[in-house]
């Protein structure tokens, strides 16, 4: 059985509360990784992007090379 939980981490530990279907077990997998973290602040980074005048500016620039593309303007 394989259980997957966000657990908040308090003074550098972490608390893990286990199904009532580990109750005899020994022992336990725990593989710790910080991909929800990582995956905000990847999703702060795309929402300032879209405010950003050099990003926006390249997305329009490789637009123009598409509808270039797609009209047969090349």
């Amino acid at each position: 059985m394989t259980v997957r939980q966000i657990c908040e981490v308090q003074n550098n530990q972490l608390s893990i509360n286990l199904p009532t279907n580990f109750k005899d077990k020994q022992k336990v997998l725990v593989i710790v990784d910080d991909a929800p973290m990582a995956n905000t602040q990847k999703q702060l980074l795309m929402k300032r992007a879209a405010n950003d005048p050099l990003f926006l500016a390249d997305i329009n620039e490789i637009n123009d090379d598409f509808n270039a593309i797609e009209n047969g303007n090349l």
